[in-house]
């Protein structure tokens, strides 16, 4: 009997902490921006496409820049760019912008451009689709986010990785789309380098109009290195005047933490507040 009475307190003694848990005020979610299911005709099904808001953006009546992230997902890199954008927001360092993360699926099916390296293509069959993602990009992104978000026309697109590769793909290839891009350790060697030995070719054929390019490399080494030389070099001899170029590597970060601090300052180069008269 004395057993028994010894085991009931220490049951309730352990089960009193637990039900305590269970009192007090209710939490109240934590929203950060907004999610949308998008219908893409290019992909025959909905799309991931995540949109944080500058603080006041309700009230303001005012038009805003748009910074559109691949891996834009929100498991993948939405939160902690949208969070600088925040940042600047709440301490003053960066001008107001809507950030629209654009979720990927498959990476090396629509970050990658084509490749003819018969290795690649075994481990990759589906890759080398960058061509009709960044369709869904023009086609369907910018005109939802335009029609739905009070925006100003300024543009710019960041990624890192193989998403850094399509930003540079697509400054290379169709640099009317956007009017600033910035590509973090970029994949360049995707394809044995290709696209950077391709760079020149495609500078040639650029316009005037204003561009903005930030380029950025961690300390990686071998293929990597070697393809981002060519395409600053290519850069340097090629360039329109109307292109604003800015490559400053950072030997001191890895592919894995080079990313956030380079995104920051990209933000304070893009989004620079105005000095007051």
């Amino acid at each position: 009997m004395i057993r028994a009475v010894a085991a009931l307190i220490a049951l309730l003694a352990f089960a009193t902490p637990a039900a305590a848990q269970t009192t007090g005020p209710e939490p109240t979610p934590i929203v950060i921006g907004q999610s949308y299911a998008l219908p893409s005709a290019t992909y025959g099904g909905t799309r991931e496409i995540n949109v944080w808001l500058p603080p006041g953006y309700a009230e303001s009546g005012k038009t805003y820049p748009v910074l559109y992230l691949l891996d834009g997902g929100q498991a993948q890199d939405f939160h902690h760019i949208s969070g600088l954008a925040q940042l600047g927001t709440i301490v003053g360092t960066t001008r107001d912008v809507i950030v629209v993360g654009v979720a990927s699926v498959d990476r090396r099916n629509e970050l990658a451009l084509p490749t003819e390296d018969p290795e690649l293509i075994a481990r990759y069959p589906a890759q080398g689709q960058s061509a009709r993602f960044r369709d869904f990009l023009w086609k369907e992104v910018q005109p939802f986010v335009e029609g739905r978000f009070r925006t100003n026309g300024e543009t710019a697109l960041m990624g890192e990785s193989l998403a850094g590769l399509f930003v540079v793909e697509t400054f290379l290839k169709e640099p009317q789309l956007f009017d600033a891009y910035v590509a973090v350790s970029p994949s360049l060697w995707w394809d044995g380098g290709q696209l950077a030995r391709q760079a020149g070719a495609h500078l040639r054929d650029h316009s005037n109009d204003p561009r903005t390019l930030i380029l950025t490399i961690a300390d990686e080494g071998g293929e990597m290195q070697a393809a981002m030389d060519v395409l600053v070099g290519n850069l340097r001899q090629y360039a329109m005047p109307g292109v604003t170029w800015d490559y400053q590597p950072r030997p001191t970060e890895n592919h894995a933490t080079i990313y956030h601090g380079a995104a920051l300052d990209a933000f304070r180069r893009l989004y620079a507040v105005p000095p007051e008269n």
